[in-house]
């Protein structure tokens, strides 16, 4: 007994004694930190407990964890005199295939079963849910998933169906949150996937009825990429195969850079999602140093609401534009995309009946857009609750479209998609009692927003 006892403390205490404890959180521990993943909670055992242990206890224990950097002192006694509680189960979709893989190998197992899980989750048609739907999986290293891993990230909330097809999807968030999704078929074998970077904006741009929710956070990673997933398992059997991914949903993209270049970079692995780099697009008002970054560190396409050929009106529709005005955006593009072989940024411009669809704003727009490779989309606006605004008419838009293509521009329009369902450009969310303010409307304008 004696010698059981003196083995045991040797066991907890001891700097260079093995650690007979298995449990991933410690083998974790590099790549969390780099990560931002919290270890379990420790709990210290009492000296009175300790005494207790015995060696069959201590016989009991899991071996050695085979890719842990424990044992020869490499952990303090601290740290040894603890035992974890149970650890927060992994949100598998907020993980590039990297972490994944590291993951996986953080519980002993190959790297081809990263591999193997990940085309699970995002290719082979199967987008699962479950543990359940791992089929020819390692059993295992399915168990192990089944205690440490968590599949979803949203919940289905409600589906949409606007008579021209276009489908809206609510999901709902743990905290209780709603984000909205858009699947839009096109009658060309097109489908694309809008997806939601924020619950609500706080770019607060005066056509948009997301803006007047406020901003309530940032989505993470799996949040983003989930709206993907989750849609095409939904709905790939009524619309066909998804081809594009606009991050034009709820919110400022770039205002949420970090999770929505990972998210985009899933997105794109030629073993999951596997969507081509230009066809998926990301949306920005125009956060200048955000947006530098971006075409810096991710092959995806970009595309930049510009919405007026002065900063006058800009200013108004759009305040962003007080701290990064038309002509620092356009340089930076200017520079940036001089730099970018075969690269073209997509101009949105939504037009707003006499407030930036005249002649002479063709003709500034012409002129903004000189030395940018560019595509121009003039898009109608959707009306909405409490809007000031109306929209241009068909007849205007084609005279304003015509004006740039003899100016060589390329140039296309987009028809409302999905507005009897609030499922349109410029329709998402759901505003609260409390709602952003409206900024007043410049003097020349109030006849155009009054009429």
């Amino acid at each position: 007994m004696e010698m059981s006892c003196l083995w045991t403390r040797r066991l907890l205490l001891g700097a260079n004694s093995v650690l007979l404890v298995k449990h991933p959180a410690i083998a974790f521990s590099t790549f969390a930190a780099t990560r931002s993943i919290q270890p379990p909670p420790l709990i210290s055992l009492s000296s009175s407990r300790r005494r207790s242990l015995s060696t069959t206890t201590a016989a009991c224990s899991p071996p050695l964890h085979p890719h842990s950097d424990i044992g020869n002192g490499a952990v303090n006694a601290a740290a040894a005199a603890a035992i974890p509680l149970e650890s927060p189960k992994m949100l598998l979709k907020g993980m590039s295939y990297t972490e994944l893989e590291k993951w996986v190998q953080s519980y002993g197992f190959r790297p081809g079963q990263a591999m193997m899980l990940w085309k699970r989750l995002y290719g082979n048609g199967i987008w699962a849910h479950h543990v359940d739907e791992l089929q020819g999986l390692n059993k295992d290293f399915v168990k192990m998933l089944g205690e440490h891993a968590k599949f979803k990230a949203l919940s289905l909330e409600n589906i949409l169906t606007a008579s021209d097809g276009t489908r809206k999807i609510l999901f709902r968030l743990d905290d209780g949150l709603v984000i909205e999704t858009v699947v839009i078929p096109c009658d060309r074998g097109r489908t694309t996937v809008c997806v939601s970077s924020q619950v609500g904006c706080a770019m607060n741009c005066q056509f948009c009825f997301t803006g007047r929710m406020g901003l309530k956070r940032h989505l993470s990673t799996a949040e983003i990429v989930e709206q993907a997933v989750f849609a095409q398992r939904l709905l790939t059997n009524e619309v066909g195969p998804f081809t594009n991914v606009v991050f034009m949903g709820m919110g400022e993209p770039l205002q949420n850079i970090d999770s929505v270049i990972k998210a985009a970079d899933i997105m794109v692995h030629d073993q999951g999602l596997h969507f081509s780099p230009r066809k998926v697009t990301v949306s920005t008002s125009g956060l200048v140093p955000q947006l530098k970054r971006f075409l810096h560190e991710s092959n995806c396409a970009l595309a930049v609401s510009l919405n007026a050929t002065t900063d006058e009106v800009r200013n108004w529709i759009m305040p962003i534009n007080r701290k990064y005005n038309l002509g620092l955006l356009l340089q930076t593009l200017r520079e940036e995309l001089g730099l970018k072989n075969s690269y073209k940024v997509l101009f949105e411009y939504v037009m707003l009946e006499g407030v930036n669809d005249s002649d002479d704003d063709a003709y500034r727009l012409i002129d903004l857009v000189q030395g940018i490779p560019c595509k121009i989309n003039l898009i109608q606006f959707n009306p909405h609750c409490g809007s000031q605004f109306r929209p241009t008419s068909t007849e205007k838009m084609i005279k304003f479209r015509n004006i740039l293509a003899e100016a060589k521009c390329v140039v296309f329009m987009r028809y409302s998609k999905g507005d009897d369902q609030m499922a349109a450009c410029g329709q998402l969310g759901k505003p609260g009692a409390i709602q952003t303010p409206l900024i007043r409307v410049p003097e020349q304008f109030k006849m155009a927003v009054n009429a």
